[in-house]
């Protein structure tokens, strides 16, 4: 059985690469965003951050399901 990294988490590699920054420093800025609705985050950091929508979507899934 594989133990492959599956969901939103198996973006966060080729976003690290891509962005030139970790993971953790994202989701502290999706964290500290005044912004609180999924769509509103991933539209936030394609226009203001540059990231593409399959990557925005996985970091705004990946915080906002750890709570």
């Amino acid at each position: 059985m594989s133990d492959a990294v599956k969901g939103p988490a198996s973006y966060f590699p080729s976003i690290e690469k891509k962005y030139g920054r970790p993971v953790a420093e994202w989701k502290e800025m999706i964290r500290s965003s005044p912004l609180t609705k999924h769509m509103e985050l991933v539209s936030w950091l394609k226009t203001e951050h540059g990231l593409g929508h399959g990557h925005a979507n996985a970091l705004v899934a990946h915080t906002l399901a750890e709570g």
